[in-house]
């Protein structure tokens, strides 16, 4: 049994490694990583690479992330924690790239697709009412205007990595509930609505929502625990489910639900008035 796992993970492993191992050769990280007025500047050998970056068709802003590692779990005594944060996995982040500060919003959306299938409307508000099929229509066509493919949903590892922004407690801020209404909107205090992005308090790298408004789309196929996952933060495409993540909270949820290591199991062609996403775009 413990062979065929040792097998699993091999594979895994050497899969994300074919995957990033183009963008590894091109960029060497030769100097440190530094956090400066809660963005995170890269210097590499050569150049340093901006801090921030916006998309030239939408506007979209984006902060830059460094490399690093992270458990990818909850502890067993973390509070309203479920057995699908689990076992106890470590993931290395080699690559830098750029979150999106926020998630996708509405008016983002039109510039891109020319529509607006959101409930709550608001320009500056989220999109919502979009399945995962429809948000990989999205990327392709955002790709396309841009004449790139580095735009795409994060992996489930990048995005708890990102909300993370350094932590390993329940929140990004610590495990104080009580804080959790200057980070969120959730059921408590949203009026059962979404909100504009970037009301409340970002995480320290800067990055808005990650905790509630609404849940978040990843690329990964849901598995029920984290045992054989990739441990390079690649994307999880193995197995035969269906499923797709989302992570985050919402506006609708209960406080346990928002935590760093939330993540909730949804149909791909899924549709709600508190999910939507937000994107990565690679160096």
């Amino acid at each position: 049994m413990g062979s065929k796992s040792n097998l699993k993970n091999h594979i895994n492993a050497v899969l994300c490694h074919l995957k990033r191992g183009e963008i590894e050769d091109s960029y060497v990280v030769e100097d440190s990583y530094v956090v400066e007025d809660s963005y995170v500047v890269a210097k590499s050998g050569y150049s340093e690479t901006p801090a921030t970056f916006a998309s030239s068709s939408t506007g979209m802003e984006f902060v830059l992330i460094p490399p690093g590692e992270f458990d990818l779990d909850s502890p067993s005594e973390e509070k309203d924690r479920a057995d699908s944060e689990s076992p106890v996995h470590k993931v290395t982040i080699k690559i830098p790239f750029y979150m999106g500060r926020s998630s996708v919003t509405q008016r983002q959306w039109k510039m891109i697709m020319g529509n607006n299938p959101s409930h709550f409307k608001g320009e500056d508000r989220p999109v919502e009412m979009v399945s995962w099929n429809e948000v990989q229509e999205f990327v392709k066509k955002l790709n396309a205007t841009e004449s790139t493919d580095k735009y795409r949903l994060p992996s489930e590892a990048e995005w708890e990595y990102t909300c993370r922004a350094g932590t390993q407690t329940g929140y990004s801020f610590g495990n104080d509930e009580s804080k959790l209404k200057e980070y969120a909107w959730y059921a408590e205090n949203s009026g059962r609505k979404t909100h504009s992005i970037g009301r409340k308090k970002p995480n320290s790298w800067g990055l808005y929502d990650m905790h509630g408004n609404v849940w978040e789309w990843v690329q990964d196929k849901w598995h029920e625990n984290y045992k054989d996952s990739p441990s390079g933060g690649c994307v999880w495409e193995a197995g035969n489910g269906f499923d797709r993540v989302s992570r985050g909270g919402s506006w609708y949820c209960d406080i346990g639900f928002c935590r760093s290591a939330g993540r909730f199991r949804r149909d791909p062609e899924s549709r709600f008035g508190n999910l939507g996403f937000r994107l990565l775009k690679e160096l």
